[in-house]
């Protein structure tokens, strides 16, 4: 058994060395990936002419993510009208590697491609669309052919068309919901807010979830912590400091966000302290972004105040 099973993978490891097959070469270095650099590079200069003199008469560039199976592709002379588009209409615009990233020339060995030459590419590409102020920075892969001239014949592009659609939208006024002055949640949001000043800690604690998430801006980003560990800090944080009082700055606001169905109450406090090490008086200013669920509770709650203010001697 043990012998027939020895042979059984060494046929399997035959039959898998077997299955493989060169179709061509990959090169790192080649006269192909030169001619697309030195287009790209024209093309952020928005130089037409000079991108024009790299292009193949019967030029065709393609959308990769297209779902469109009657696409033509975009010819020479509207690709070439597309150049000061982007200079006349994009600020700041660069295309490089992204980063760890190199392009590939391959040569294959189909005689359908014997005239051609694949180049792909990985690229960052950046910018701002100066009438939107919309921020371009998206990974971009690319595919060209370039033929037996030196010329590029087709481009094919892979990216997200996400930013492409924020700047669409952003030519036009959108409503996005309403703003509250008064708000059953705003009025949540002060019952926590002055139960917490008289230290009706369990009161204050319920008007959030039992998941609820807090993020302070003091903290690195990305990170936030539970309601538990933000009862602990709470504790540290009155060891430390008397709370004489905390006054509403201005009002607060209640979004009702279309977009998500979020509902966020914005509220602005100032925290009148006196620091028990040194009986200093500290006025902080506090923002306050939270987040309600359909059922009032607070599931996550971002603070924005100075550090410093409260260690200042």
């Amino acid at each position: 058994m043990r012998k027939i099973i020895s042979i059984a993978l060494l046929m399997a490891v035959c039959i898998t060395y077997a299955q493989k097959k060169t179709n061509g070469t990959i090169y790192v270095e080649h006269p192909a990936i030169v001619t697309v650099e030195n287009f790209t590079k024209a093309f952020v200069s928005g130089d037409a002419d000079k991108v024009s003199s790299f292009l193949a008469d019967d030029f065709k560039s393609y959308d990769g993510t297209s779902t469109n199976k009657n696409d033509k592709g975009e010819d020479k002379e509207s690709f070439v009208k597309s150049v000061k588009f982007w200079k006349d209409n994009v600020d700041y615009l660069s295309i490089s590697r992204s980063q760890g990233s190199y392009p590939d020339a391959l040569e294959y060995k189909d005689a359908n491609q014997k005239e051609l030459v694949w180049v792909q590419t990985w690229e960052d590409i950046k910018g701002v669309h100066n009438k939107t102020g919309v921020k371009i920075d998206m990974p971009m892969h690319r595919l060209y052919t370039v033929d037996k001239n030196n010329k590029i014949k087709t481009m094919i592009s892979y990216s997200s068309s996400s930013i492409g659609d924020e700047i669409g939208s952003s030519y036009g006024d959108r409503k996005n919901g309403e703003i509250y002055n008064h708000h059953e949640y705003i009025n949540s949001l002060r019952k926590m807010i002055y139960a917490f000043e008289n230290k009706d800690f369990e009161k204050a604690y319920s008007f959030y979830d039992e998941k609820a998430r807090f993020i302070d801006n003091n903290a690195p980003i990305g990170t936030s912590i539970s309601l538990t560990e933000q009862k602990a800090n709470d504790q540290k944080f009155l060891a430390k400091f008397d709370i004489n009082s905390i006054d509403v700055s201005g009002y607060p606001d209640y979004l009702h966000y279309e977009m998500g169905n979020m509902s966020v109450v914005q509220s602005w406090w100032t925290y009148r302290l006196t620091r028990k090490s040194d009986k200093k008086k500290i006025n902080l200013s506090v923002l306050y972004i939270d987040n309600f669920d359909d059922k009032g509770k607070i599931t996550s709650e971002n603070s924005y105040y100075s550090e410093n203010m409260l260690d200042t001697k």
